[in-house]
């Protein structure tokens, strides 16, 4: 396998997201495959909840890209709402994966119907236009928000306690198969959830770099 670089870029200024990041992508680390490296958009918001935010970080991710030069094997953006990902393809020489994407992507071969779990209600339009232009609605169950910030997301009893009540709505009222974590700083919650539900859950930055780590191959 290469010896090159797959980076992981939190387009936020949010570190703790970036650090749940980094620890849910351990096991994707092995000796003798490519460096995982994360990094945290210091200039963005502190979440990307808007179409605002999403245009405010999308200079800034293409200069990121930029910096890392011929060394990256991929570049992963980890935020499900995949801001940037077509400019940062057409910008880029190496493959560009967005998490949102790769989530659904991974999702469809998991379960016939996948739900998802957002963080605000203000962001699933903006997701549901993603899902139309990929063509998955006739696969797609229904997506519900928590209805906490990035910033709540720190209080993990209330988070976890939102995650259950959440997927539970989503297996049981809209017949989700397969969840999909609708943000990149849950994948701590992917096992315990997935247990607790009896359904697969798919942790979207994980599902990205693993695309990410077969085109190292």
């Amino acid at each position: 396998m290469s010896s090159g670089v797959i980076h992981v870029i939190n387009p936020n200024s949010t570190t703790a997201v970036t650090a749940g990041v980094d620890a849910s992508l351990g096991a994707l680390r092995f000796s003798g495959g490519p460096a995982i490296v994360c990094h945290t958009l210091e200039q963005g918001p502190a979440g990307i909840q808007s179409e605002a935010d999403i245009a405010a970080v999308t200079a800034l991710l293409i200069a990121r890209a930029r910096s890392f030069g011929d060394e990256a094997i991929a570049i992963v953006i980890a935020c499900y709402s995949d801001p940037g990902l077509a400019v940062l393809r057409e910008q880029s020489s190496c493959a560009v994966f967005g998490i949102g994407e790769a989530a659904v992507l991974r999702a469809l071969a998991a379960g016939q119907r996948f739900g998802v779990i957002a963080i605000q209600p203000g962001s699933i339009s903006r997701h549901l236009r993603s899902y139309g232009a990929m063509g998955v609605m006739d696969r797609f169950a229904g997506e519900r928000a928590l209805g906490l910030d990035v910033v709540e997301l720190n209080d993990q009893s209330r988070t976890w306690a939102r995650l259950l009540e959440v997927g539970e709505r989503l297996r049981d009222e809209d017949g989700a198969e397969v969840l999909i974590l609708g943000c990149a700083g849950l994948g701590s919650y992917r096992l315990a959830l997935a247990q607790a539900l009896g359904v697969p859950v798919i942790d979207p930055c994980i599902a990205a770099v693993t695309m990410a780590l077969g085109e190292a191959r």
